[in-house]
């Protein structure tokens, strides 16, 4: 069943509430304002009440300029200064977002538009999340253009949501179409000089009449009187008109999806507010709706929601309060002196395990170390500042990282705390590599509860171990007088971070018995904890990428799409605005007469889907036909250049060259790695246009990039998982599989197999993987009929016994037990497959399949990079990992060293598990990605 995310536009929503509300309101109690946080407040109850989200996030406007201010300082110049009672009330509004455990996210430089723009890219571009719906609580026509076949906006207030089809009948215009119109119509709320004289309906007619502004402005001789001379004149503005008005897509900012996921709200924090604001009926909303959401969780989980092996970790605040084990503040203590530093040392070395943590002037790359906190025992730690208010207060910088290096890079002694990445990285940055990383909390609460509202180390240990931690506001302050750590008063410093170091301590031991019972400690102890400093070096590296590559590459595309453009009109034999759906529907199928696909309520449709089964039809007699084919050409182009070629310019490091993406090992719900900033695991590779992006990333000069991947691995693991003889014998003879599959399903030697049957065969194999059904298999294979696809189905598990046993494994265990697990133990929660819904079920039926499957998978891929990067670190050699892209590695090596380092990498991946068919993994050198593949 698809799951939802709701997107809300939050200072809209608090404008609307605000104004919503005549008279205003006032608390009896405070005597504050509080008529926008009631209507703002009573929004969300009616959004959890009535539409049950899966995930909620608020989009918030970041104070100060925007980019938009330096590309325009006019910009918003013209707006009213927000009310002083509405400015009074937003902090509460805050508070009551945080207490219903929704994110709210916003970033210095945008807006809340750009943020909103920036997730729903995300969550399109990331192949996880094909089943999430997406809804934009706004009104905001700005918002238009994020429109799509799984994006929505919507009304709570009315009920109303506008679509694509919606956008078109009631405007007549195309997200892909907002733009222009926004551009020329100009907007006097954010003063965006648009056209004088031309409004929305005048807008719309120009651009469904000549596609876009470049059109227009290119056709101003079809244009008469007063209108030609007014867009002559705002020519020269109309580009940055068109500029301020265009979303921002590809932001920098952390976003993870699980941590959108609706949770109970906290009764214990919200009733006392409510009760001093004086929203009396809200408290009866309130608690009937967490009550509703802890009764509806199981059923209702979705498959990252928390499962039934999550044995109430989270769940703390709802046991008997004298059952409860208290935990107090510990004994904290500032390491200011040498002596002091090493007889720290001293006891360090003798600990089984030792908590670390680190503390920076920010969250960015470069930020500087502030100090390192450790702790050994349970409510004790310290802390050792290397950047205070005061020189004299604390050590030197060199001589902690001295003392502290043989501790931290001695894989004998295990470490433990949250975020490991995050101090790995720091402690990278500063000549440290953390070795022995054996236990991450949050990496821990992910795995035995995902879905939970956050992983936060305060949150964790308010929930799990019923203990409020120090909050970090009151270390630096906030708002305008917030300070970073260094300049903080030490002694508030000192229990705040060893307090970080110490809970992370005690979270450790009471989750490990947790992990224990639920056989994931393994999985946590080595290959997710340790993974976890692996990506941290890997983000440090960065691959290097050549700027000019990609220029040349966009200039060659850009001139392709003009002969595309100009092969496209010629063939069609009419001009028309190759970016309209409207004007190419009316030539494909009205002018040209092609056989017309699907047909929505605002006319015929233009998709992929339909122009692909229009190019298989293509009669190369007739050159109107190949307009289809063109088409698809053009649009893969466009979207090449515009998707790839400028961001990945943009995200090249100025200092380093390179570009260096951020890592995310528990994002996805099958445990597969995603990348951001930019996200490389979608760079396409199915097209030769495509893959030629691959030749921008190079090695630098004396070295080889070496790109190590597994052959044909997920097929291996169904033949391990599966235990089919057939399936065994064949990678076992080292055979072809496709073929050997071939020969098998239709009867025929394996020489006698024909190139159709082998395709088919290929199709079906990776088909099942994903539980694909009669009717998606026909859809893949050109010209094969649902019925001769059902056959087809059948005879492959008849001749392949073992697999279709293994696949109703699978599906019986989600029924009975509500989860899978993969090889290592990683579990999956599947509630769709107990769905009375035919639907869903099937849908369950299919995650059941593939999460054991590609869940195996993505535990390879790990075990593959902690094994290779044990023997890079044991053997001390000068090659670096600085990809993971699916089940690829990317290597950067010296050029003398490549051949043996090749070797060496393929050996480790190839003996990273032991299965009943031989793992085969290949590695190729080269100067670059694409040479290397």
């Amino acid at each position: 069943m698809p799951e939802t995310l709701y997107l809300i536009d939050g200072y809209a929503q608090i404008f609307r509430s605000y104004f919503a509300i005549r008279g205003g309101m006032t608390s009896s109690v405070t005597g504050e304002p509080t008529q926008a946080v009631f209507g703002f407040t009573g929004m969300l109850l009616k959004l959890f009440s009535v539409f049950n989200p899966h995930y909620v996030v608020v989009a918030i406007d970041a104070p100060g300029k925007t980019f938009r201010d330096e590309m325009f300082p006019e910009y918003k110049a013209t707006r009213n200064p927000t009310p002083e009672d509405l400015t009074a009330q937003i902090p509460r509004v805050l508070e009551m977002i945080e207490l219903f455990g929704i994110p709210a996210i916003s970033k210095p430089g945008l807006e809340a538009d750009d943020v909103i723009a920036t997730i729903v890219q995300r969550i399109l571009d990331n192949p996880e999340y094909n089943d999430v719906q997406i809804r934009i609580v706004s009104k905001d026509k700005d918002l238009e253009q994020l429109l799509g076949d799984r994006v929505a906006m919507f009304d709570i207030h009315t009920d109303t949501t506008i679509d694509v089809p919606a956008l078109l009948a009631n405007k007549g215009v195309t997200p892909e179409q907002v733009i222009d119109v926004l551009a020329l119509t100009g907007d006097t709320v954010d003063n965006v000089p648009g056209v004088p004289g031309i409004g929305p309906k005048t807008a719309v007619q120009l651009v469904q009449e000549f596609g876009s502004i470049d059109g227009i402005l290119a056709n101003l001789d079809k244009i008469k009187g007063k209108k030609r001379e007014n867009l002559e004149a705002a020519a020269a503005h109309l580009p940055l008109s068109r500029a301020l008005v265009t979303l921002m897509r590809d932001a920098e900012f952390d976003f993870s999806l699980e941590d959108a996921r609706v949770s109970p709200p906290r009764l214990d924090k919200i009733i006392p507010i409510f009760q001093q604001l004086g929203f009396n009926r809200y408290q009866t909303d309130v608690r009937r709706l967490a009550g509703e959401l802890e009764t509806a969780a199981p059923a209702a989980a979705t498959p990252s929601a928390p499962p039934a092996f999550a044995t109430g970790l989270f769940a703390l605040a709802d046991q008997d309060e004298a059952a409860r084990t208290p935990v107090v503040r510990g004994d904290y203590q500032g390491i200011t002196t040498q002596a002091q530093l090493d007889d720290l040392v001293a006891t360090l070395r003798a600990q089984t395990m030792i908590s670390i943590d680190t503390e920076t002037t920010g969250l960015e790359r470069d930020a500087k170390l502030c100090g390192i906190s450790v702790a050994w025992k349970a409510g004790h730690g310290v802390y050792i500042p290397t950047l205070s208010p005061s020189p004299d207060q604390h050590l030197d910088l060199e001589t902690v990282l001295a003392a502290m290096k043989p501790i931290l890079e001695d894989p004998s002694i295990p470490k433990c705390g949250h975020n490991m990445k995050f101090d790995a990285g720091v402690l990278l940055r500063n000549g440290i590599a953390l070795q022995g990383a054996a236990f991450d909390t949050m990496l821990a609460g992910q795995l035995v509860a995902p879905g939970q509202s956050s992983y936060k180390l305060d949150h964790m240990a308010q929930t799990m171990l019923g203990y409020t931690m120090i909050p970090i506001n009151e270390i630096i302050g906030e708002g305008e007088l917030q300070t970073s750590i260094d300049k903080a008063p030490l002694d508030k410093v000192v229990t705040y971070a060893a307090e970080d170091a110490d809970i992370a301590l005690r979270l450790t031991e009471f989750m490990l018995p947790q992990l224990e019972e639920v056989g994931m400690t393994a999985l946590i102890r080595d290959v997710e904890s340790p993974l976890a400093v692996i990506l941290a070096e890997m983000e440090r590296n960065g691959i290097t990428c050549d700027p000019a590559e990609l220029l040349r590459q966009g200039d060659a595309l850009a001139i392709r799409v003009e002969e595309l453009r100009a092969e496209v009109l010629a063939a069609a034999g009419c001009e028309f605005h190759l970016d309209s759906p409207r004007q190419l529907a009316e030539v494909l199928f009205e002018k040209l007469g092609l056989a017309s696909g699907k047909k929505t309520k605002t006319g015929y449709s233009t998709s992929v889907d339909v122009l692909e089964k229009l190019v298989a039809s293509e009669d190369k007699n007739d050159p109107r036909t190949s307009v289809p084919r063109l088409i698809l050409e053009y649009r893969q182009l466009t979207k090449l250049i515009s998707t790839y070629m400028g961001n990945l310019r943009d995200a090249v490091h100025p200092e380093t060259g390179r570009i260096h993406s951020s890592f995310h090992q528990l994002m996805t719900a099958t445990g597969r790695l995603a990348s951001q900033n930019p996200n490389l695991q979608n760079i396409p590779v199915r097209s030769e246009v495509g893959r030629q992006v691959r030749k921008a990333f190079v090695a630098p000069d004396g070295y080889r990039l070496i790109c190590a991947d597994y052959s044909q691995v997920e097929l291996r693991l169904l033949a391990h998982l599966s235990g089919d003889e057939a399936l065994i014998d064949a990678f076992a003879r080292d055979q072809d599989i496709h073929t050997a599959v071939a020969a098998q399903v239709f009867g025929v030697s394996e020489d006698a197999v024909s190139r159709t049957q082998r395709g088919q065969a290929k199709t079906i194999n990776f088909g099942i993987i994903y539980g694909v059904t009669a009717y998606g298999l026909a859809r893949r294979i050109d010209g094969l009929e649902v019925d001769a696809a059902t056959q087809l189905i059948s005879d492959y598990k008849k001749r392949f016994p073992g697999i279709d046993k293994f696949l109703q494994k699978c599906c019986q265990e989600a029924l009975e037990q509500g989860y899978v697990a993969t090889l290592l133990g990683r579990r999956r929660a599947i509630p769709e497959i107990s769905s009375s819904n035919g639907h869903t079920r099937s849908l369950g039926e299919r995650l059941a399949i593939n999460s054991v499957v590609q869940g195996s998978a993505a535990d390879l891929i790990k075990v593959a990079m902690v094994n290779v990067q044990k023997r890079i670190s044991r053997d001390k050699l000068p090659t670096k990992l600085l990809l993971q892209i699916h089940d690829e590695l990317i290597f950067e090596s010296p050029v003398e060293l490549a051949d043996e380092h090749a070797a060496l990498i393929r050996e480790e991946m190839e003996r990273s598990m032991e299965l009943r068919v031989p793992l085969r993994a290949e590695a190729g050198i080269g100067a670059d990605w694409m040479s290397a593949k």
